[in-house]
């Protein structure tokens, strides 16, 4: 578990947690969708699910580019930034 103090410097929002309802409120182009896999497809207005919030790997703080990991659907997940994010 990481404190508030820690997520700042880490760059993550501490507003944001596991179990939240989000939306995707940027244009956020993706390659790994499983309906439209090798193509471009956008995320933005997908709604989804935080399921983990990435500050660290093997028990060492890590400052991650994309910290925020969204479930959309049982096949498809993606790491956003919390910019990338709104809480719905």
């Amino acid at each position: 578990m990481t404190t508030v103090v820690e997520n700042q410097k880490l760059n993550v929002n501490s507003d944001m947690k596991v179990g939240d309802h989000v939306r995707v409120t940027e244009s956020v182009v993706v390659y790994h969708h499983p309906d439209h896999r090798g193509e471009a497809f956008d995320l933005k207005g997908l709604e989804g699910e935080v399921i983990a919030i990435v500050t660290q790997w093997k028990e060492r703080p890590v400052s991650a580019n994309f910290p925020i990991q969204v479930k959309f659907s049982q096949k498809f997940k993606a790491h956003l930034r919390t910019s990338e994010l709104e809480t719905i």
